[in-house]
C-alpha cells in the first residue's frame, strides 16, 4: 500500500501511520520497496563498475600514465570528487522537486553513463573510464539528498530506524555483491571487460524499470531559488546544518564513522598480503566479514530501539567499535611469517578466527553507531530544509574519507604498521565518542535510559504512539522511584525536559545525571519563593518552543507505594500555556511494579524507608511497565481528574 506524503503549507509531514511487521515487511509495500532496490542496484552498479575497472588497470592492462599503484587511487578520487563539487547543489534539487522525478532522472542518467562506459569497455579506452568514473560519482550524489530525504516521508517515526537499517544494509551487500561480481566477470579470458559492459547497462536499465515504480514525493520547497556556485552554497549548507546543535553533532559522528570505516576498507589489501599472508581471496573474505557486520548491526538496531529512532544505541556503538578495533591490533600482532595463504589456509589457523570475530563485531557495532544518527537527522532536521541538511552530510563524509586517506599514508610512511594504524584510530574513535557526547548530552542520557531499561528492568511500554512526535506537550506521571525519570526517557521518541525536586539533585549520579538532562528544580513555595516562580518561568519557556515537559504531580516518591493526591502545579503551567496562546495537551502516564524495586524506597527497620539498599532484593531484571494513555485537552484538566485517568493506567 502506498503513503504518498502530502505535505502542508509550511512544509511539514504529516505523521505516517508505523506498518506492523517490522522492517522485513517493509520490502512487501510499494511506498519502500521500489525505492529500496532503486538505491540497492545503483549502490551494486558502481562498485561493479569501479572494482572490475580498477581490475582492469590494475593486472590486465599496461598503461604507461596509470601505473597500478595510482589506479585505485585516482578511480577513487574521481569517484568521491563530484560529492565535494555537487552535493551542495543536488541537496537543493532534492528540496525543490519531487523526490521521483529527481530518482527517474538520475536513473535515466545512469543509464546514458553505462551505455558510455559499456562502448568504452568493449574499446579498452581508459581514459573514457576514467570519465565514466567521475559522472558515476556525479550520479551518486545526485541520488544521495534524495536517497535519506525520501524515508521520513514515507516511514513512521516508529519505521525510520527500521527503514534506514534496511537501507544500509543494502547498501554494504550491494558494495560487496558489485566488488565481487565485478572481480569475477571482468577475469573471464578475453571477453571479460565486454561482459562487464553488458552487466552494468543491465543494472542501469533494471534500476530504472524500479524507479518507476517509486510513488510521488512533493516537493518540500518548491519555491527555492537554486544557487549555482557550489562554494557559497556548500558554505550555506553547512552554516544550516550548524544552526542545529542535535544535528549537526550527529553529521559530524557520521562523517567520523566514514572516517574510521574508510581506514579499515581502504587497507584490506594489504592488511591480508603484509599481515595475514593472505592472497586476494582473504583480503575478499575481509571485505565478505565486513559487509556482514555493518548489514547485521543496521538490522539489530530497530530491535534493540523497539522501533523508535533511538540515539541511545550511539555511545554503545562508540565503545563497540573502539573495543574491537584496539583488540584487532593485539589479535594480529606478531602473526608468523608464512607463504601466501588461500582461505582453507588462512581459516585454518586458530588465531585467524580472533581476526574475523574482531572485524565482525567492529563493523556490527559500527552500523549501531550510524543508523540512529541518520534517522535522527531524518527527524529533527526541518523538513522544508533536510535534503540540503543531508547535502551537508555528505559533504563533510568526502572531506572525512580524504583526510582519512591522507593521513593513513603519512602514517604508513612514518613508519607505522598497518596493526598500529589500526590501534592509534580505535584510540582515536574513544576520544572523538567522548567529546561528542560531552558536547551534546542527549547521546549519553539516553544510552543510560536504554541500559536502564533493558539491562536493570525488563521494561515494557504499552500505548507510546500516544506520545507525541512533535509539538509542545506536558507529560504526567505517578512517583514510585529516584529512575522513573530515566524511564521516561526511554520510553519516549524525544527528549523531555523534567520539572523536578531540588532534593533530588543532591542524589549521587543521579543528581548529575538530571543536570546533563536540564531538569528543572522546583522548591516549594514557602521555602524559597524564587526558586518556585524561576521552575515555573522555565517550564512555560519549555512549552513555547515545542517541546515535551514532564511533571510529577504528587510532589515527591512515594513513601509506602500507594498514590499520593496530585497538586495544583499542573493547573499553574497550562493556565501561563494559555496566556502564551498554547493549547498544551496532556499526557498521562502510569509507572507499574516499580515498587519494591532497587530505586524505590523501602522500610529498612523501625519504620525508616529509603531506597537504594539490598540491590537484588527482587532479583535481576525486574517486570516493570509503563502504561500511556490518550491525551487529555487542557481545558479538561483538573488535578483530581488527571490522578482517576493515572490511576485507571495502573490498572
Amino acid at each position: 500500500m502506498s503513503h504518498p506524503a502530502a505535505t502542508t503549507a509550511l512544509g511539514h509531514t504529516p505523521p505516517v501511520p508505523a506498518h506492523e511487521g517490522g522492517q522485513f515487511a517493509l520490502l512487501g509495500q510499494r511506498r519502500f520497496a521500489p525505492f529500496f532496490w532503486t538505491q540497492f542496484l545503483g549502490a551494486a552498479n558502481d562498485n561493479l563498475f569501479k572494482f572490475a575497472f580498477t581490475v582492469l588497470v590494475t593486472y590486465q592492462l599496461q598503461v604507461a600514465w596509470l601505473p597500478p599503484a595510482l589506479a585505485g587511487l585516482l578511480i577513487g578520487a574521481l569517484f568521491i570528487l563530484p560529492f565535494l563539487l555537487f552535493s551542495a547543489t543536488s541537496g537543493q534539487l532534492a528540496d525543490k522537486y519531487d523526490k521521483k522525478t529527481l530518482i527517474v532522472f538520475v536513473k535515466r542518467l545512469e543509464v546514458l553513463i553505462m551505455a558510455l562506459a559499456a562502448w568504452a569497455f568493449f574499446s579498452t579506452h581508459i581514459p573514457l573510464l576514467l570519465a565514466c568514473t567521475f559522472l558515476m560519482g556525479l550520479h551518486s550524489t545526485l541520488f544521495g539528498p534524495v536517497k535519506f530525504a525520501y524515508l521520513p516521508h514515507h516511514l513512521g517515526e516508529r519505521e525510520l530506524t527500521g527503514g534506514n537499517g534496511m537501507v544500509e544494509m543494502g547498501t554494504f551487500v550491494a558494495i560487496l555483491l558489485g566488488n565481487l561480481a565485478g572481480g569475477l566477470i571482468i577475469a573471464v579470458p578475453e571477453i571479460g571487460a565486454h561482459h562487464v559492459g553488458f552487466s552494468c547497462v543491465a543494472l542501469a536499465l533494471l534500476g530504472r524499470v524500479t524507479a518507476h515504480y517509486v510513488p510521488a514525493t512533493p516537493a518540500t520547497d518548491p519555491g527555492l531559488k537554486i544557487n549555482w556556485n557550489p562554494v557559497t552554497e556548500t558554505w550555506r549548507n553547512l552554516k544550516l546544518a550548524h544552526g542545529n546543535t542535535v544535528v549537526f553533532r550527529s553529521v559530524l559522528g557520521i562523517s567520523w564513522m566514514w572516517f574510521f570505516g574508510a581506514v579499515f576498507l581502504s587497507q584490506f589489501p594489504s592488511f591480508a598480503k603484509e599481515v595475514l599472508h593472505g592472497n586476494e581471496q582473504v583480503a575478499s573474505l575481509l571485505l565478505i566479514v565486513f559487509s556482514i557486520g555493518i548489514g547485521t548491526g543496521s538490522l539489530l538496531c530497530e530491535v534493540l530501539s523497539r522501533r523508535h529512532v533511538e540515539i541511545g544505541l550511539v555511545p554503545l556503538g562508540a565503545v563497540g567499535m573502539s573495543v574491537f578495533a584496539i583488540d584487532l591490533y593485539f589479535a594480529s600482532r606478531g602473526l608468523p611469517p608464512v607463504a601466501s595463504q588461500g582461505v582453507a589456509e588462512f581459516m585454518a589457523v586458530p588465531g585467524h578466527w580472533r581476526v574475523l570475530a574482531d572485524l565482525t563485531l567492529l563493523s556490527l557495532f559500527a552500523g549501531l553507531y550510524s543508523v540512529p544518527m541518520y534517522a535522527l537527522i531524518q527527524m529533527r532536521s526541518q523538513p522544508t530544509h533536510r535534503a540540503r541538511i543531508i547535502a551537508a552530510n555528505n559533504i563533510l563524509n568526502a572531506l572525512f574519507m580524504i583526510a582519512s586517506a591522507v593521513i593513513a599514508g603519512a602514517l604508513l610512511k612514518a613508519g607505522f604498521t598497518i596493526p598500529q594504524m589500526f590501534l592509534l584510530v580505535g584510540l582515536a574513535n574513544a576520544v572523538v565518542a567522548f567529546y561528542i557526547f560531552m558536547l551534546v548530552p542527549e547521546y549519553l542520557l539516553r544510552f543510560v535510559a536504554w541500559v536502564a531499561s533493558r539491562c536493570v528492568y525488563r521494561f515494557k511500554v504499552t500505548g507510546d504512539a500516544h506520545i507525541p512526535t512533535e509539538g509542545a506537550a506536558v507529560i504526567v506521571c505517578n512517583h514510585v522511584s529516584f529512575v522513573d525519570a530515566v524511564l521516561l526517557m526511554a520510553a519516549s521518541p524525544r527528549p523531555i525536559r523534567f520539572l523536578m525536586d531540588h532534593r533530588i539533585f543532591r542524589v549521587p549520579v543521579l543528581g548529575g545525571l538530571f543536570r546533563l538532562a536540564k531538569a528543572i528544580p522546583i522548591a516549594p513555595q514557602k521555602d524559597d519563593p524564587a526558586a518556585y516562580d524561576a521552575a515555573f518561568d522555565a517550564a512555560a519557556a519549555v512549552l513555547r518552543d515545542g517541546e515535551l515537559l514532564a511533571i510529577f504531580p504528587e510532589g515527591g516518591i512515594t513513601a509506602d507505594g500507594r498514590m499520593q493526591p496530585f497538586k495544583g502545579g499542573i493547573m499553574k503551567i497550562l493556565e501561563r500555556a494559555q496566556a502564551d496562546g498554547l493549547q498544551v495537551p496532556v499526557i498521562p502516564m502510569a509507572l507499574t511494579n516499580l515498587w519494591g524495586s532497587f530505586f524505590s524506597r523501602v522500610e529498612v527497620h523501625n519504620g525508616e524507608k529509603t531506597a537504594m539498599v539490598r540491590p537484588f532484593r527482587r532479583g535481576l531484571f525486574n517486570r516493570v511497565g509503563l502504561n500511556v494513555g490518550d491525551a487529555v485537552p487542557a481545558a479538561r484538566v483538573t488535578p483530581e481528574a488527571l490522578r482517576e485517568r493515572v490511576m485507571g493506567l495502573m490498572g
